[in-house]
């Protein structure tokens, strides 16, 4: 499944009992650059961990190895024009719809926020960074409008042409959802615990480790109760998969970058990493809900307003 426990446990095992995990860190050019090089070690003393066990453990390595990848998604690409950006995230809320993956997100955050807000009487405040064009942002606002939830959503990209089509999409449904253009991983000075969630799906893989440690830090200064990051779990099943559904759409780079970003998908153990490095604690989960990883990170600043 090309998770490797065993090993990755080892060798965490190996990185804690140096001294060298978890590094400290002052700034966010700091966390962001020694979190790239503490996964990178982690990574080469897991295969060195690998080697010893031999077997089935080197095999499933060295696939790992083999499959994973550091290219570019086409939607990603700083010279793709914005328009077909536009068509290569609206593909992926196609796919999500068929997949119905979204009432899936939806029932899973609308449950967090139920028990970490259980008694306070006011408006939730919910921040969907990296939304593309707004697929589960409206889901969210639609669902809290169905059930006359008091919640606001703030999607976010740092692509305008999506931010156009997600308010466009926002006001023609009459929803309580906005949408912003942010830079996930520089995000501006919003005043302390500015939101109740902080959210990233399917996503997760496009940011570095440092990156996501980043966004992660900054989530803990201006969120109240949580940041959740959902994204695919890596597997040689979803190796194969994630591009066979992506073709489905018909749109050749839409199946590359299915493809692309089943290599990239963090392991649980990789994800567990980053989180402990950007919060310097372990108040967080890492699980599988079958086909997704689940990261929560859970912050201890609730109050009411």
């Amino acid at each position: 499944m090309l998770q490797l426990k065993k090993a990755g446990n080892q060798a965490l095992d190996i990185l804690r009992s140096e001294g060298s995990f978890p590094p400290a860190w002052q700034s966010m050019e700091e966390l962001e650059t020694k979190t790239n090089n503490m996964v990178s070690r982690f990574l080469d003393e897991r295969f060195k961990v690998s080697k010893k066990f031999g077997g089935g453990s080197l095999l499933t390595e060295l696939l790992d190895r083999v499959l994973r990848t550091s290219d570019t998604e086409c939607m990603d690409d700083t010279k793709l024009p914005e328009t077909e950006k536009l068509e290569l995230v609206q593909a992926l809320d196609r796919q999500n719809h068929q997949m119905q993956l979204y009432p899936r997100y939806v029932a899973l955050l609308l449950s967090l926020l139920e028990e970490i807000t259980t008694g306070e009487q006011r408006k939730l405040r919910i921040l969907e960074l990296a939304s593309g064009s707004g697929g589960l942002a409206l889901a969210l606002a639609e669902e809290a409008q169905r059930k006359q939830l008091p919640i606001s959503v703030t999607g976010s990209d740092i692509v305008p042409k999506f931010i156009e089509e997600g308010n466009r999409q926002a006001e023609e449904k009459k929803l309580p959802l906005n949408f912003q253009l942010l830079n996930a991983f520089n995000l501006p000075e919003f005043p302390e615990g500015s939101f109740d969630l902080m959210v990233i799906s399917q996503s997760l893989h496009h940011f570095t480790p440092g990156q996501l440690a980043t966004i992660i830090a900054q989530s803990a200064q201006q969120t109240k109760t949580a940041f959740v990051g959902i994204d695919g779990y890596r597997s040689i099943l979803l190796a194969g998969g994630v591009p066979l559904m992506a073709s489905l759409q018909g749109i050749p780079s839409f199946a590359l970058d299915g493809l692309t970003s089943a290599r990239k998908f963090y392991s649980e153990l990789e994800l567990d990493l980053i989180a402990e490095i950007a919060t310097g604690k372990r108040e967080h989960t890492v699980s599988c809900n079958w086909p997704l990883s689940i990261l929560t990170v859970r912050f201890d600043r609730r109050s009411p307003d």
